[in-house]
C-alpha cells in the first residue's frame, strides 16, 4: 500500500475489514475528528489508503499502548504539527539558499565595484556611493565662452 495515496476508495464497511475494526468504531472516530474521511455526494465515507494505514496505527495505539482515545487524538495532532513544522523549515532552508545566492551575487558586484574603483583608467575614482533611494542626476558642463 503507498502510505501517501489520499485518494478516497472505500466505503466504510470495507476500510472497517481492511483495518480491522467495526464500522460503528470509524464512525466515532470520524465523529472525535480522530480519521477524516472523504466523503460522496450523498456525505456516505469514502477512505483512502492513509486513512485505513491510521485507523490501523489508531488500533495499535489503544490496544498495544493502552493510550485512550482523548491520548490518541492528541497524539495524532502533534505528529500533524510536526510534520507540517517539517515541511515549514524544508521552506525556509529553501529560501534561505535563495538568499544566499542573493547575498554572493552582492557581494560579486561590490567587489567588483571596488576592483573598478582603484583600477587606473577607468574612471573608478568618479564612483562615489550612494544611498539606494537617493537619485543623482548627471549634467555636463558646456562651456561658453
Amino acid at each position: 500500500m503507498n502510505f501517501a495515496d489520499d485518494s478516497p476508495v472505500y466505503v466504510i464497511s470495507v476500510a472497517a475489514q481492511l483495518s480491522g475494526l467495526h464500522p460503528q468504531t470509524l464512525r466515532t472516530y470520524d465523529r472525535m475528528g480522530l480519521v477524516s474521511p472523504g466523503r460522496t455526494a450523498g456525505r456516505g465515507r469514502r477512505y483512502s489508503v492513509r486513512d485505513i494505514e491510521m485507523l490501523r496505527e489508531i488500533q495499535r495505539l489503544s490496544q498495544e499502548e493502552g493510550i485512550n482515545l482523548a491520548g490518541i487524538k492528541h497524539i495524532l495532532e502533534l505528529q500533524r504539527d510536526t510534520a507540517r513544522l517539517g515541511d515549514e523549515v524544508l521552506r525556509l532552508r529553501a529560501l534561505v539558499g535563495d538568499l544566499g545566492n542573493e547575498l554572493e551575487s552582492t557581494r560579486a558586484v561590490a567587489a567588483r565595484l571596488a576592483q573598478l574603483r582603484h583600477e587606473p583608467g577607468t574612471g573608478g575614482a568618479d564612483l562615489v556611493p550612494i544611498r539606494q533611494a537617493s537619485v543623482v542626476l548627471w549634467r555636463e558642463h558646456n562651456q561658453r565662452s
